[in-house]
């Protein structure tokens, strides 16, 4: 029997893990001066409980490597592939937004129809160095729009923050991954300003369409903490259908901001809009949330993560709502494990379709 690349990818996790964690021959995975690898490995349970026979669990398991080259000191080229096993609820779940936002094993095949198979993202970067806190980086590749737009330093990261799609981007945004495109980064002092362009092989009509966005951020320091606040813009071509059948365009603009309130505490917001010219599942993103660090306890490096979303409607929907906390341990240097507990409202113009329930999780991460 012809076995798939992803399982035999997956099958090799150990050899990996025994190799740059226990054996011991590889030094801050800086291979040499110039080159270094890394990535992670995530295995999650999750069970769903809902109102009448839906209730059932899955498990998934996606593994990333990445690998860096660089050149000179200016000059980078970067590939990172993804490889998984099982689709977890996602697949199964009765809720419109995914409960682990992770790249799963559906998710990485023909990406984004171009026929492509694991390969996530591959890319050159030069940056231009103009002085002291003056640099400007280019990018052109195969590249991931969430990696220069819509940061968040408590909710970005399925796989050591929250796991809910509605936690982890603006799900009222449409942000591509893993396609042709560039990216501008300008660091001028407390500022940052981004720019992202990529062609995407077919969105949910099958069509390819254009995507644009653009990012201003500021880095503010105070006797709390430091702050990061970003405003964002998107745009795509018109090639999205409408409730007539005609192509629009997508739009959205949003804000997002995290906070240090201290050595303990730590806060974060989303708010977004979209226009609702073409079909779209929420127009409208409110969502915050707190960050609480283990060293109320004496474990510094563990953390709580506590957070909430509402999305207003379009199309069939009412709104949503999700509601999520999670405590991650840590156990050493690579590897920690984040206990889940989400609940989901999924309204709908017709109250028959309507959904509520929870979804408990488990989830452990070893990061190389």
């Amino acid at each position: 029997m012809k076995r798939r690349p992803c399982l035999i990818a997956v099958s090799g996790i150990a050899a990996i893990i025994y190799l740059l964690f226990l054996n011991g021959t590889v030094s801050g995975y800086d291979l040499t001066d110039k080159f270094s690898i890394g990535g992670v490995i995530a295995g999650a349970y999750q069970y769903q409980g809902v109102d009448g026979d839906d209730n059932m669990g899955r498990g998934a398991l996606p593994f990333q490597p990445e690998f860096s080259f660089r050149p000179t000191q200016d000059d980078e080229i970067f590939a990172n592939f993804g490889f998984a096993a099982g689709n977890g609820l996602n697949a199964v779940t009765d809720f419109n937004l995914a409960p682990w936002a992770a790249d799963l094993e559906d998710d990485v095949k023909d990406i984004n129809g171009r026929n492509r198979d694991y390969l996530l993202t591959v890319w050159y970067k030069h940056t231009f160095e103009f002085g002291e806190n003056n640099a400007l980086g280019l990018t052109g590749g195969i590249i991931d729009a969430t990696a220069y737009i819509d940061e968040n330093a408590y909710a970005n990261d399925e796989y050591t923050q929250f796991m809910n799609q509605a936690l982890v981007n603006g799900p009222n945004g449409f942000a591509p991954s893993y396609d042709i495109g560039g990216a501008v980064e300008w660091e001028l002092g407390s500022w940052a300003i981004k720019g992202v362009g990529m062609n995407v092989g077919e969105n949910d009509d099958g069509n390819n369409y254009n995507f644009f966005a653009a990012q201003l951020g500021y880095k503010l320091n105070t006797s709390l903490g430091e702050g990061n606040y970003r405003l964002i813009g998107q745009l795509t071509s018109k090639e999205f259908s409408d409730e007539n059948g005609d192509k629009e365009n997508l739009t959205a603009a949003m804000i997002s901001f995290d906070q240090e309130l201290g050595e303990i505490l730590g806060a974060w917001i989303r708010f977004g809009w979209q226009d609702d010219k073409a079909l779209i599942d929420y127009n409208t993103l409110l969502s915050g949330g707190l960050n609480i660090t283990g060293k109320w306890y004496g474990r510094e490096a563990d953390n709580i993560g506590i957070g909430y979303a509402y999305l207003n409607g379009e199309k069939d929907f009412d709104y949503a709502q999700v509601a999520e906390a999670y405590w991650r341990v840590v156990l050493n240097d690579y590897f920690a494990v984040t206990a889940d507990l989400q609940y989901i409202r999924d309204k709908y113009d017709n109250s028959s379709d309507d959904v509520d329930g929870f979804i408990g999780g488990l989830r452990m991460t070893a990061e190389f």
